[in-house]
């Protein structure tokens, strides 16, 4: 019996042999270790590190990113076996593009790794940090907003800044870092969010800050007046749908590369990336890369934010309750492109008027949303809704709300989320999405309560007392429950 040969990892020796179409735009071993970026996800590869790359390409600069995870030592590994070299594969309906994106010059491990992080933030190469840590990664309080000092690893990590120890979160690792930096000479820098937060810049911001105010170290009033004059902390939108890799997208990009690649990203064609133009220090020339540089994001980000996630969330939970598996699935039903197009119209009068098309906007979400080469999994879009729900559904709900304006869609995409926290009959919650507050949730499914009740207390966990309270809204939500539960879709 002949065995099929395994291919060669992809890795520096073996760029060669790929069709020079697939190769990096730059070759590796010429950039510089410049920018730092917490969060070695899937979405940074697609999204950050090529426009990065094409910078670097453009310009002819140095602009290597050293990646830092937090949680998966398996993924620095990995990433380390291939000299930090991965593909990015567009696929379109009907026709896949892969290249090997070069821009990532290191992988580490935030744990293991945490002096040589703490060293590079420090130094006067690195003027730049980006962050793709989720909003979970922020540890704000969902009723303020703010920091969350009680929060297990930000308790953790502030006892630490009484001594030596090394802080194990993000939020820890870059206050030490800034701090490094202060005392290494204090060159100005940008920390850049890029996660789905509305004013993601101002609230990184104000964690970071909020942080050093908390911690034991005797500086930190030298360190916050440095901070407020030298850390710049620009806000921004991202846009590109990625789903998570799975072990037939690590086949498929291995099969068209020639090469075995096991940590490859495969995400639509589409993407955005819009910017404050509030920077402090030199930066790469994303610009060439086609991003778009603007004295004020937030009518792109609340766009973004409240008509792609937020309908994103809204076909997560209402799916997942009809059977759906994938956004394309949605698309594929009856009645998948009037949710989209329902959830935009009712919420596109709560977006700032500022010359933007948000009709058309939609109308290209529907068209993105029925790629049928993406298999962007519900659950994954499902999961962490206490963070998200907050951000893309409560904010527009109130001012509808305060105008006298109907949100039946936004209702019903609310009964479709209180019903997903249910707990599962084998734990966890209902379709098997995750939450970090997924045992709050879980405890309003407890004992005897009225429909409308659980509504209330489900909106309470998430800091939505204000809603909550509200006896109209808890009954129209309330009264879509067994209907959604029942897998109806009924607009």
């Amino acid at each position: 019996m002949t065995r099929t040969p395994t291919p060669d990892r992809l890795r520096l020796q073996t760029l060669s042999s790929l069709d020079p179409a697939a190769r990096p735009l730059v070759d590796p071993r010429a950039l510089r270790p410049r920018v730092v970026h917490f969060g070695l996800g899937a979405f940074h590869r697609a999204h950050q590190a090529v426009y990065t790359e094409a910078a670097s390409a453009r310009t002819g600069e140095p602009w290597g990113i050293v990646d830092v995870e937090q949680f998966s030592e398996r993924a620095v590994r990995e990433m380390r076996a291939q000299d930090c070299l991965y593909s990015v594969t567009d696929r379109a309906p009907g026709a896949l593009t892969t290249r090997v994106v070069g821009a990532v010059i290191e992988a580490l491990f935030i744990g293991a790794d945490g002096g040589r992080v703490q060293d590079l933030i420090a130094g006067d190469e690195v003027g730049t940090v980006t962050l793709t840590v989720t909003e979970k990664g922020y540890h704000r309080r969902p009723d303020t907003g703010r920091l969350d000092v009680d929060a297990g690893p930000i308790a953790a990590d502030l006892a630490a800044t009484a001594g030596d120890a090394a802080p194990s979160s993000v939020l820890g690792q870059l206050a030490r870092g800034l701090r490094a930096r202060l005392h290494a000479g204090g060159a100005p820098i940008d920390v850049v969010s890029c996660d789905n937060m509305a004013g993601n810049g101002p609230a990184l911001a104000t964690v970071v800050r909020e942080f050093v105010e908390a911690s034991a170290w005797p500086d930190k009033e030298a360190l916050l007046e440095w901070i407020a004059g030298a850390v710049s902390f620009p806000a921004t939108i991202v846009d590109r749908i990625v789903p998570a890799t799975t072990d037939e997208d690590r086949d498929l990009a291995s099969s068209v590369l020639g090469l075995r690649d096991e940590v490859p990203v495969l995400g639509e064609p589409y993407r955005q990336w819009v910017l404050e133009d509030a920077f402090g220090a030199p930066r790469p020339r994303w610009e060439l890369g086609g991003a778009l540089f603007v004295p004020d994001v937030a009518p792109y980000q609340l766009m973004k934010l409240r008509l792609l996630n937020g309908s994103h969330s809204a076909m997560a939970y209402l799916g997942l309750a009809a059977g759906c598996r994938t956004v394309a699935e949605v698309l594929a039903t009856s009645w998948g492109a009037d949710l989209v197009r329902a959830f935009g119209a009712e919420v596109a009068p709560t977006l700032p008027q500022a010359g933007l098309d948000a009709v058309a906007y939609v109308e290209d979400l529907v068209e993105r949303y029925r790629n049928p080469a993406m298999h962007h999994l519900l659950r994954q879009i499902g999961s962490d809704g206490s963070l998200k729900i907050p951000e893309r559904w409560l904010g527009p709900l109130r001012e509808l709300r305060a105008t006298g304006r109907p949100a039946p869609v936004l209702e019903l995409a609310l009964a479709a989320w209180v019903g997903a926290t249910r707990p599962g009959a084998e734990g966890g919650q209902r379709y098997a999405t995750t939450d970090p507050a997924s045992g709050a949730l879980a405890a309003c499914w407890a004992g005897t309560a009225a429909p409308a009740e659980r509504v209330r207390r489900v909106l309470a966990v998430v800091g939505a007392d204000d809603l909550a309270e509200s006896a109209d809204l808890t009954s129209a939500v309330a009264q879509r429950l067994d209907g959604v539960a029942a897998g109806r879709v009924e607009l």
